[in-house]
């Protein structure tokens, strides 16, 4: 599959760094970063040796536009496409606000003027991932992993009487659906006729599947209040600075929701060191019904982004099959 997006290099950011940095600093080189799907990350090097990054948001750089599902631009859905630099902004202040420490934000603009995209300039934190420090060193790792969990606890305690996006619910919104539960389920459904019309097995398994995920959710209460989430929090979105101190990034998708959506994503993605993270107090029903969810939404969307010119879709379709495995075989 060809690729004919255009992003961004040394000669269309050097007036970004000459408008915040002056005449005096230049810029040498300019590498996209690897990984992204939803916006263009790209670390700048100053002929003066020092880093900082680029973040741009725009539909070139966004590689779901054209194959997310009807609606998913609706900031009064909860899991609505969480891209752009008013979220991203909005989600850094309310994460600071309760002590946790994202990348410091050195500029953004908006106007156009500078660069064809909303853009922030922002600290480029240095000292590697957590991901790859639980891999090398998991002993020097559980410093860090103990202020991840304190973050955790600050987070559970900020406390929200309406569920959705933290830019959305902060500027006075109120999204649709009766509870974080009922979001839940619905998009379940909807994601298993979507995966059902794509994969013969889950066309087979659909009609047990919806009786499971409508078992799952019968016995949950409604909560009146939820707490904020990062909403995909991995030890891949949580870098280490050079003193090894940890620093969270991809903020935009943060929300006040159901805390066991996050605790569902953990449990997965930091395996063994999940204990570490875990201080109790979850809801154990919410906790099935979510990682059900959880693995067909980790179906639709990866199959989603693989038929996109994404470098990495081979890697998405993979995810996708391991857990459409794991929804076909779930019992709670």
């Amino acid at each position: 599959m060809a690729d004919e997006r255009r992003f961004a290099d040394v000669g269309s950011l050097r007036p970004v760094v000459r408008a915040v940095f002056g005449g005096d600093r230049r810029l040498l080189r300019v590498a996209r970063l690897a990984g992204g799907s939803k916006k263009g990350a790209y670390r700048l090097t100053m002929e003066d040796g020092g880093t900082v990054l680029l973040y741009a948001w725009d539909d070139t750089e966004d590689y779901w536009q054209g194959v997310l599902p009807a609606g998913a631009d609706d900031p009064a859905d909860p899991f609505s496409h969480p891209s752009g630099l008013t979220p991203f902004e909005t989600a850094a202040r309310r994460l600071a606000a309760a002590g946790v420490r994202c990348p410091e934000i050195l500029s953004a603009d908006r106007s156009g003027a500078l660069y064809p995209a909303d853009i922030a300039l922002v600290e480029d934190v240095a000292g590697g991932s957590l991901e790859a420090l639980l891999e090398t060193d998991p002993v020097a790792a559980e410093r860090p992993l103990a202020v991840l969990a304190d973050w955790l606890a600050a987070m559970a305690a900020v406390r929200s009487a309406s569920f959705g996006k933290v830019a959305f619910v902060d500027a006075g919104g109120r999204s649709r659906g009766t509870s974080c539960e009922a979001v839940m389920l619905d998009r379940a459904l909807g994601e298993l006729t979507e995966i059902a019309g794509r994969d013969r097995r889950a066309a087979a398994a659909q009609d047990r599947l919806t009786e499971t995920l409508h078992s799952l959710a019968e016995p949950i209460e409604v909560r009146p209040e939820v707490a904020l989430i990062h909403g995909e929090l991995g030890p891949d979105h949580v870098l280490l600075d050079r003193r090894g101190d940890p620093v969270l990034i991809d903020i935009e998708g943060a929300m006040y929701f159901d805390a066991e959506v996050e605790h569902v994503w953990m449990r997965m993605r930091f395996g063994e060191h999940y204990a570490k993270l875990n201080r109790g107090g979850l809801d154990e029903d919410r906790l099935r019904l979510y990682q059900l969810c959880m693995h067909l939404d980790l179906v639709a969307g990866p199959l989603r982004i693989a038929d996109t010119s994404h470098p990495e879709r081979e890697w998405f379709r993979d995810l996708a099959e391991r857990h459409l495995q794991r929804a076909l075989h779930y019992h709670g």
